[in-house]
């Protein structure tokens, strides 16, 4: 993976995640942690909640991470598609925790989505630059 992605999300905690079902799209956004070896975020969220219903039923899924900014020179973002599942892996579990630790009193229910392609929009790097992974 290009290191300017890994960059990127480094420099983040939270994306927007994107869900759709049969009849409607739903976002949400939540705290991640990348595992760029395995190219996957790890998120957490309750298995009612709405978009995680919709990707128990379409696990393919989108999302987003921008960095905020009134810049037109500065502005960065990350989009993503790929497939999102149920995680009961104990280094997901412990990746999300070392980065988000008061999170272990919720006690909660873990995700992995395996990124299928990204594109990195880097107007530092000229005006309207997109990086591609993969490429």
């Amino acid at each position: 993976m290009n290191e300017r992605f890994s960059a990127f999300i480094a420099k983040h905690h939270i994306l927007m995640l994107a869900t759709c079902n049969d009849t409607a799209p739903q976002c949400a956004t939540l705290f991640y942690v990348f595992d760029p070896k395995r190219a996957l975020f790890v998120v957490a969220s309750d298995p009612n909640s709405e978009h995680m219903r919709n990707a128990q039923s379409n696990p393919q899924v989108a999302g987003a991470i921008a960095l905020e900014t009134h810049a037109i020179g500065k502005i960065e973002g990350l989009q993503f598609k790929g497939v999102l599942e149920r995680s009961e892996e104990e280094v997901d579990a412990a990746l999300y925790f070392a980065a988000f630790a008061y999170a272990r009193v919720m006690r909660p229910t873990f995700w992995r989505l395996h990124v299928s392609s990204m594109k990195l929009t880097d107007n530092r790097l000229g005006f309207g630059t997109k990086l591609m992974w993969p490429s």
